[in-house]
């Protein structure tokens, strides 16, 4: 009965959703994952249930190589870029596109000097769109009017709008509500949003009718995942309907989702880690056993996905991720609730044909936390001439291991950290006020400790397998 009564109730989620102005695809995504949680769906993946994934096809190794790009292919092409962001973990109040990386440089200014560059050198034009959210939608559009000129300015040209979803109330899984702030009554979808929104937007049906058959897709965030010929031919040549790229797993990101073959029907699928019961964490980690991870960067076959669509009822049925949080994240003892998400990699599992390709390292330089900024802003990464920020060369896709103590969170404690020499580092760890001079060079694994409140300075000079303590 108590099932009957929950399920019932979504009519006043789609009520609320409706008066909002929410898509009917996103209204139907949502209702799929309610279900899933009526029913006590749990999403959990076991490691009984899965077989690793051995061997893929390596991007390096392709045969039929190529490094320039077929105008007839660029022109059914659209890159879209995940911008819905804050970057809260790290203290930003605005879109974390915004954020300097380079110089002055932001996420979105080397973004659109990709996009440039390969507009200029192709003499192409590229489609271009970007995801945003309600929370990074002015912030974005305000900084893109210097880009007028080349078409990147106005909203309808390059917005595609991520939606907003209700919490649940976690007592009796009605609309959680929130009279004295009603805004924190809506959370983000996960970025597996994607789908309901390119849908419920109407730019699906716009890119179709304007003969775009490719989407390359991936995050703001990732300054190495740019556009390129080989794969996008090796992905048109294929006639696959889904593409991910996956890298080898690094101690650095063992906690990102993984790739794995779901042993009832030998199908490919994501795990991420909030999908992995408590006691399969380890094997969950263990890169030596699942070796590739979701750099979460597609290649989607646009004709594939409307089908994929109208064969699901409008919304793919993806993994449902369910998170305990409170209404007010700032406040622990307000409601209890829950907040739905879907991972957008894990629609590899809703195509029969799908498939993945090992792409170097260099095509993901993420930024997750202040550890991953401090990293990218030093020497081991570079700006290509395509406009990636990339690891050297010879740091043969391995980045640094970075691990900073809690005072450097947020980015305005990181700001007046300094910059050391990464180029030859395996790890650095940082505890405490700490700030470096001009010309350090950290080699192999060193740390620093300062256990005192007063802020001590880090010498000029060579540092290497050694632990500091100033």
């Amino acid at each position: 009965m108590a099932l009957i009564t929950a399920m019932s109730d979504f009519t006043l989620f789609r009520d609320k959703m409706e008066q909002a102005k929410v898509s009917e695809a996103a209204i139907k995504s949502f209702e799929r994952n309610y279900q899933s949680l009526v029913n006590e769906e749990t999403g959990m993946i076991s490691e009984d249930s899965i077989t690793p994934v051995s061997d893929l096809t390596d991007l390096d190794s392709l045969s039929s190589a190529t490094t320039t790009f077929d105008p007839e292919l660029l022109a059914k092409t659209v890159v879209i870029k995940l911008n819905g962001g804050l970057g809260t973990s790290m203290g930003l109040q605005k879109a974390k596109s915004l954020l300097p990386v380079k110089g002055d440089a932001t996420f979105l200014d080397i973004i659109v000097d990709q996009i440039s560059y390969l507009r200029e050198s192709t003499g192409a034009e590229v489609k271009f769109l970007l995801m945003n959210s309600f929370s990074t939608s002015e912030d974005t559009l305000e900084h893109l009017e210097q880009y007028e000129d080349i078409n990147l300015a106005k909203a309808e040209d390059v917005e595609m709008m991520q939606n907003q979803i209700p919490k649940i109330d976690a007592k009796n899984l009605t609309p959680a509500t929130n009279d004295e702030n009603p805004s924190t009554e809506w959370c983000p979808p996960g970025h597996g949003d994607l789908y309901a929104a390119i849908a419920g937007s109407g730019w699906l049906d716009k890119l179709l009718d304007a003969g775009v058959k490719y989407a390359f897709v991936s995050n703001s965030d990732n300054l190495g995942a740019v556009l390129d010929a080989n794969i996008l031919s090796y992905f048109a040549e294929s006639n696959k309907p889904f593409l991910m790229e996956a890298t080898r797993r690094t101690e650095a990101d063992k906690k990102g989702g993984h790739l794995a073959i779901r042993k009832s029907d030998e199908q490919l699928l994501l795990r991420e880690v909030a999908q992995c019961p408590d006691e399969d964490l380890e094997s969950f980690q263990n890169i030596d056993t699942h070796q590739f991870f979701n750099t979460n960067s597609l290649w989607i076959r646009l004709d594939a996905l409307k089908d994929a669509l109208q064969q699901h009822d409008g919304s793919l049925p993806l993994p449902m991720i369910k998170n305990s949080k409170t209404i007010d994240p700032r406040d622990k003892a307000s409601t209890a609730v829950f907040q739905l998400e879907t991972a957008m990699g894990a629609a590899i599992e809703c195509f029969p044909d799908a498939s993945a390709i090992c792409v170097p390292r260099s095509r993901f330089a993420p930024v997750k936390t202040t550890s991953d900024l401090f990293a990218l802003r030093s020497d081991a990464y570079e700006t290509t001439t395509d406009g990636r920020i990339a690891l050297i060369a010879a740091r043969d896709g391995k980045p640094p291991v970075v691990k900073l103590s809690d005072e450097y969170k947020m980015v305005d404690m990181l700001e007046g950290l300094g910059t050391p020499s990464l180029k030859d580092a395996t790890s650095i760890s940082i505890s405490g006020p700490v700030r470096f001079t001009e010309n350090v060079t950290i080699k192999g694994d060193v740390s620093f400790t300062n256990e005192k409140s007063e802020t001590k300075w880090v010498a000029s000079g060579v540092y290497q397998d050694e632990d500091v303590v100033l």
